[in-house]
């Protein structure tokens, strides 16, 4: 079975990175952002529940728990005799995995419980007197952009305009689902975490692009994305904000140069399937678990 950790846990998810690395910026970035979402969060479950199952075999090697279910334990601790120490370094990282999840989804909860609490519901876009430049989305049923008077006075109406359709793409294409997801990846296997800062700002090129259409004008929204970026001092409330630091200029340029991106569609299908061969893969580890304690248990 160490073939399964081997494959699952070390060597796919940096795979996953590199192949995110040759897709991203050749697809358009709304549906770039969807594809790598899910196969991060499928790369990434596919490694926990690889470590579940040797963190089971850790379990069932122990006395007392191989008397309680039937289980042989030297049969147990055969099938990873060569590797021993595999199965409780999984115990250790499926442990630490589950914290890092736990912690990063009980974060994002807070996060947008506090957000509706202080920035209600409102017919589409909610103005709070505060000289503070800044705009963002707030997710919900229906959800909602905040803009502040600062923002507001600082832009002409064609960039607050072209501001404001850039939020509300965000809450159209539901992008804080997709952030969650690849940030959870990330929490779950450290190697992610690399996918998921492209999946933020590839949310945020989507959004660029949708205002882009609705504007009429790519270069109003980059003027617009780049006069906020210089007045804002970030966004304090932990949501997607309407111009992050350090990818504005990339941004921008995209937005200018719009004939410089391709779009290979047959690349998505490289991280795609990774992650669905991981899945398989994660199936047939499940699989000889089953078959191993059964075997135990004659």
């Amino acid at each position: 079975m160490f073939d399964h950790f081997l494959v699952s846990v070390v060597v796919a998810p940096p795979l996953f990175v590199a192949l995110v690395w040759l897709v991203a910026g050749r697809i358009a970035p709304a549906q770039s952002a969807v594809v790598l979402a899910w196969s991060a969060a499928a790369a990434a479950a596919s490694s926990v529940v690889n470590l579940a199952v040797f963190a089971v075999v850790a379990a069932a090697e122990i006395p007392a728990v191989g008397r309680a279910f039937g289980w042989s334990t030297r049969i147990v601790a055969a099938d990873t005799a060569r590797v021993p120490w595999v199965v409780w370094l999984s115990v250790v990282l499926l442990v630490a995995a589950g914290v890092s999840v736990g912690r990063r989804w009980t974060v994002h909860r807070r996060t947008l419980a506090r957000a509706r609490v202080e920035f209600p519901s409102t017919d589409g876009v909610l103005v709070v007197a505060d000289g503070v430049p800044q705009a963002f989305a707030v997710p919900g049923r229906p959800g909602h952009v905040v803009v502040t008077t600062g923002m507001r006075d600082l832009l002409s109406d064609r960039h607050l305009d072209a501001l404001l359709a850039h939020e509300r793409a965000h809450l159209t294409g539901r992008h804080h689902r997709l952030v969650l997801l690849a940030d959870l990846a990330a929490a779950a296997h450290p190697a992610l975490r690399w996918v998921a800062r492209q999946v933020d700002y590839l949310v945020e090129r989507a959004a660029d692009e949708a205002a882009a259409r609705q504007t009429g004008s790519r270069r109003t929204v980059a003027e617009a994305i780049g006069a906020a970026a210089l007045a804002s001092t970030g966004n304090a409330h932990g949501l997607n904000a309407a111009t992050p630091g350090g990818v504005v200029p990339r941004r921008v340029a995209a937005l200018l140069r719009p004939g410089a991106r391709t779009n290979l569609w047959a690349l998505a299908v490289l991280p795609a399937g990774v992650a669905a061969f991981t899945l398989a893969w994660t199936g047939e580890a499940v699989y000889d678990l089953v078959e191993l304690l059964t075997l135990a248990a004659r």
